[in-house]
C-alpha cells in the first residue's frame, strides 16, 4: 500500500519569520509523533539552522558540484527530535537561477525514493515567497506540495508578497498545482494588525490558520540556535506553535484564493492607511484627555 505523505509548502516574504515558523511547526509535528523532513528552499541554506543547534549543513547543490553522482542520503542530516533536514542550496553568487536548486534537489530525493524509504509523514518545504523566479514556484506549479501556507504580517509588503503568491496559485490551479491552505499571521502585537490581516483574507477568500504574536522568547531561542519548541517548551509561544501544528495536521481542504488586482490592492492599502491615521489620532487624543 502506498504511504500517504503530507507535503506542504510554507511561503513568505524574506525576513517575515517564515523559517522561524516552519522550524517550530516541524518541531511541534515531530513532538506529536510524526516523522518530519524540513526541506529548505532558500539559497542562503539557513532554514534548518535552529533544528540543528545553529549549525549549517552541506546543500544538495554543494554536493552535486563536488561529485558527479550523489547519494541523496549524504544530503540528509538529523535535527531536533530526529527531524530530517535538507537544504537545496543555490548556485555560486551571481551565476544561474537559484530556483533551479529546488528542482534539482527535489528530483534527486524523488528519484532515489527517499520519502518512502524514510517512511515520512510530513515533508515541509520552506520557500522564499517574494521572488518571482519560476524555480521557486516549483512546489506549487508541479503539485509537489498538496497544501500551501503563507506567513504574513500586517505590513503592506508582506501582504503584497502574499497576494502575489495567491496569483501564482490561481494561475496553476487548473493544471494540477497546489492550493492554498491559509495565512499564518505573524508578529501580531496590536489589535489593528489582526484586523488588517482578517480583512485581507476575507477579501481574498481564504482563512487565518493561526495568529502568532511577536515574542522575545523566539529571539532568545534563536540566539541559542534552537527553536522555541526546544528551548522554551513550557512557554506560551511554544503552545501557540503547537496549536498551529494541530491546525495544519487537521487541515484537509485547500482552495483557490481570489487575489486582489494591483489597483484593488493599492486602494485597499490606502484605505487602511487612512484608518490607521484615525486610530492613532484617537489614541493620542485619549491619552491627552487622561492627562
Amino acid at each position: 500500500m502506498t504511504r500517504h505523505i503530507k507535503q506542504i509548502a510554507i511561503y513568505g516574504k524574506g525576513g517575515i519569520g517564515k523559517s522561524t515558523t516552519t522550524s517550530n511547526l516541524s518541531a511541534a509535528l515531530s513532538d506529536m509523533g510524526y516523522k518530519v523532513m524540513q526541506f529548505g528552499c532558500d539559497p542562503k541554506a539557513d532554514s534548518t539552522n535552529t533544528l540543528r543547534d545553529g549549525s549549517y549543513i552541506p546543500t544538495v547543490l554543494d554536493l552535486l558540484r563536488e561529485h558527479k553522482k550523489v547519494d541523496a542520503h549524504d544530503a540528509i542530516f538529523a535535527g531536533y527530535n530526529n527531524i530530517y533536514c535538507v537544504e537545496a542550496g543555490g548556485p555560486a553568487p551571481g551565476v544561474g537561477c537559484a530556483g533551479r536548486g529546488i528542482i534539482t534537489a527535489v528530483q534527486l530525493l524523488k528519484q532515489q525514493n527517499i520519502f518512502e524509504e524514510l517512511e515520512l509523514d510530513y515533508v515541509i518545504y520552506d520557500v522564499l515567497g517574494d521572488v518571482v523566479c519560476g524555480g521557486f514556484a516549483v512546489p506549487i506549479r508541479e503539485g509537489i506540495a498538496q497544501h500551501v501556507f503563507t506567513v504574513s504580517s500586517a505590513d503592506f509588503m508582506a501582504i503584497y508578497a502574499a497576494n502575489n503568491l495567491f496569483r501564482g496559485i490561481q494561475k496553476y490551479s487548473n493544471a494540477g498545482g497546489a492550493l492554498l491552505g491559509g495565512v499564518i499571521a505573524n508578529s501580531m502585537s496590536h489589535p489593528f494588525q489582526r484586523e488588517i490581516v482578517d480583512d485581507f483574507v476575507k477579501r481574498t477568500h481564504t482563512r487565518v490558520m493561526q495568529y502568532v504574536p511577536r515574542s522575545i522568547t523566539v529571539t532568545q531561542s534563536e540566539l541559542s540556535g534552537k527553536t522555541t519548541i526546544e528551548a522554551a517548551p513550557e512557554s506560551e509561544q511554544a503552545d501557540i506553535y503547537r496549536e498551529l501544528a494541530r491546525h495544519v495536521d487537521e487541515h484537509t481542504d485547500s482552495t483557490v484564493p481570489a487575489p486582489l488586482s494591483p489597483t484593488e490592492l493599492k486602494e485597499w492599502g490606502a484605505a487602511w492607511a487612512d484608518q490607521l491615521v484615525a486610530i492613532e489620532s484617537g489614541e493620542i487624543r485619549g491619552k491627552q484627555e487622561a492627562i
